[in-house]
């Protein structure tokens, strides 16, 4: 099967990374969108080949939407935009509402992501469930994976710009944050 793919994008959220890809048929008009491999949108026989498609992508239905542009006779430019944003000032602010840390457990990759907003713990695509509570020096919130267990501890630095440092530690051992 052979696949015009225009356009490819690699998308970190809160419960995993998407790969997106477009097929765009400017002869035909095909439009079709594969989020990690699975088709999840197609239209056959598009008379506009310029335009927006928005289809929602994750668990949590993230909108995410690609905008088709002519730029020249027949060369088009593929952008892709998430909640509005342009994918790169998402990524942008994704690094400052939330902190990602990969490591192994019991021999198997493990992605957590901590959401500062709302302070959501994300173990592999799944939502934790967490338990809260105050430590003299912050804030810790306690969830388990498997049988091992974790806290993120919330400290402040005292200083406003980068007020609070959030840390990992699974069975009480510091894990390294990862820049995603």
């Amino acid at each position: 099967m052979s696949r015009d793919v225009v356009g490819m994008w690699e998308v970190s959220l809160s419960d995993g990374i998407y790969q997106i890809e477009f097929e765009h048929g400017t002869t035909t008009g095909k439009r079709v969108i594969y989020i990690n491999g699975k088709e999840v949108l197609r239209r056959d026989w598009m008379f506009k080949l310029v335009g927006k498609e928005t289809f929602p992508v994750g668990s949590t239905g993230t909108k995410a939407t690609i905008n088709i542009e002519a730029i020249t006779g027949f060369a088009y430019e593929y952008t892709l935009e998430i909640n509005g944003k342009s994918l790169q000032s998402f990524l942008d602010n994704r690094s400052k509402i939330s902190k990602t840390w990969l490591l192994k457990l019991d021999g198997a990759d493990c992605r957590i992501v901590l959401e500062k907003d709302t302070m959501d713990v994300w173990c592999n695509g799944q939502r934790m469930e967490t338990t809260g509570e105050f430590a003299d020096d912050g804030t810790e919130t306690h969830f388990a994976v498997g049988n091992h267990e974790c806290c993120i501890k919330a400290t402040s630095t005292g200083k406003r710009r980068n007020g609070i440092i959030h840390s990992l530690l699974v069975d009480g051992t510091r894990i390294t944050d990862t820049m995603e």
